[in-house]
């Protein structure tokens, strides 16, 4: 037959839009051509489908090949076609039926041996094709992560030729296995020395959600207390996981056979640029923030971030979500992270610390402040001072008696959180408008303070929001129905970055 059909599946943000290879065998002199918007990558596997055919033991026309790639306004990206495009020039030659191919889909890279190598984003495209009602085939790396869906049926070869034996109907290939689940490790907060508000912080903003800033000297432990974050969140369902899953299989950055339920703990230096933050990219991919989806971003040293950097989060600290627009492409990606920030709260060096022993001048200490935008601590929920932990405490022998594991504060956040979920539909951050309005009300008294503390300290009605949603979460945490004084006021005392506004 002249004319070939056989479907793969391309990447546009999370999703795994199905593309169709279109193979026409002509008479004429001897060409090979792709269409369909194929990037440099993409065209270059002409020869290695050439070569892999040749040395798979199958005839290569020597015809007129014409191979379209629909839909044509779609990028195609990389040697995730080569698999179909070979296959396509085989069925289009008579040297496998076309029969053979309808209902199943195929990603990978060959190399000129015929050998079939792994590509990235097989678990959105094992999730599309369960969807479509497809059989997908891959390399056996690729088909443990697809597998991970568990929505479709995979199967796995290692060679150009295990495929056409099995479409010539001998035997089929064997189905991908889904590796083994591995329970989530995380560092037990139990670890951490002293630093009672600062675990009584991370707790608050386990339990809402909400973002958190830690202003400390050098060793005083924020580093260790933002590492434990991810131990107190709940663990992820299925959807949560198969979608952070998704996001890691396009950039390749974690093992997936492995942890691919834990909750992300991303970590990226002060010298990220702004596109390795939000993503970007000719074809877009996916940054830190949305790496962090689901779980936790820290940022280090935070004010040696570029302003211009770190002002890129504004917006999906707010909406959850970053869109990535370039001259022919955009893209989507989901970025519900946590934000945890550290920062020395002056830029002198190991011997600054929060009383008289710091030598800077009120006009450096500004000028360190300054690097973190107003817009920018106004989305940040929780900040507090981190001090040095005294030497007897450091030299303690015996377990602190006051010092709670991760697990038991664990079951309080989780508590904490059906609350929210029982009684709105969504985490204390979330809310807005009338909701917050509903679920966040003040009594007249409390009310009074609240405006009095914004009229002092100039609170923007960002921040000023973000307090009631503190002071619901605190509540939440007591198993008290309504916010009381003591939630009001402690929700209060967590923005200590305020009076910077006013010195």
């Amino acid at each position: 037959m002249p004319i070939a059909i056989v479907t793969a599946r391309a990447t546009d943000g999370i999703r795994a839009p199905a593309v169709t290879i279109e193979t026409h065998l002509a008479n004429g002199l001897p060409a090979f051509q792709i269409v369909g918007l194929p990037e440099a990558a993409v065209r270059e596997s002409r020869d290695r489908v050439r070569a892999a055919i040749q040395t798979a033991g199958f005839e290569f026309p020597r015809r007129r090949i014409t191979v379209n790639l629909a839909p044509a306004d779609l990028p195609k990206e990389g040697g995730r076609f080569d698999l179909g495009i070979a296959l396509g020039i085989l069925a289009a030659s008579e040297q496998v039926p076309q029969s053979a191919l309808d209902a199943r889909e195929f990603l990978g890279e060959l190399s000129l041996d015929g050998h079939i190598r792994p590509v990235g984003g097989a678990l959105p495209a094992g999730l599309a094709a369960g969807e479509a009602g497809h059989q997908l085939v891959l390399n056996p790396d690729d088909g443990r992560e697809a597998a991970l869906s568990g929505r479709a049926d995979i199967v796995t070869a290692r060679h150009l030729g295990e495929v056409c034996t099995a479409l010539n109907g001998g035997p089929a290939l064997p189905a991908a296995e889904p590796p083994a689940a591995c329970p989530p490790a995380y560092p037990d907060l139990a670890d951490v020395r002293g630093q009672h508000r600062a675990r009584r912080a991370l707790e608050i903003a386990a339990a809402g959600g909400h973002h958190l800033l830690m202003v400390g000297p050098p060793g005083s432990g924020k580093s260790m207390l933002a590492a434990r974050m991810p131990g107190l969140l709940p663990p992820m369902d299925d959807a949560e996981a198969l979608e952070t899953a998704a996001i890691h299989s396009l950039r390749g950055t974690r093992h997936l056979h492995e942890d691919w339920r834990s909750r992300p703990f991303r970590q990226p230096h002060h010298t990220a640029s702004g596109v390795a933050l939000v993503g970007g990219g000719g074809t877009p991919r996916p940054g830190e923030i949305s790496l962090a989806h689901n779980g936790v971003l820290f940022l280090d040293e935070l004010t040696e971030f570029d302003r211009r950097v770190l002002d890129v989060l504004r917006e999906p600290l707010e909406t959850g979500v970053i869109h990535i627009s370039r001259a022919a492409h955009q893209a989507e990606f989901p970025a519900h992270f946590q934000l945890v920030g550290a920062m020395n709260p002056c830029p002198q060096g190991f011997d600054c610390d929060l009383g008289n022993a710091c030598q800077c001048t009120p006009e450096q200490r500004g000028r360190h402040r300054k690097r973190l935008s107003a817009p920018l601590l106004d989305r940040i929920d929780l900040a507090i001072d981190v001090p040095r932990i005294p030497p007897a405490e450091l030299g303690r022998d015996t377990p602190d008696p006051d010092a709670e594991d991760s697990t038991t504060v664990a079951r309080r956040v989780a508590a904490a959180r059906r609350l929210q979920l029982e009684r709105q539909g969504c985490l204390n951050r979330m809310l807005e408008g009338r909701a917050l309005q509903q679920h966040a009300r003040l009594p007249e008294e409390e009310r009074a303070l609240l405006d009095a503390a914004a009229e002092r300290f100039r609170l923007s009605a960002r921040a000023y929001h973000r307090i009631l949603r503190v002071a619901r979460s605190l509540a939440d945490l007591a198993g008290a129905p309504t916010i009381g004084r003591a939630q009001l006021t402690e929700a209060l005392s967590f923005r200590a970055l305020d009076h910077w506004r006013v010195e």
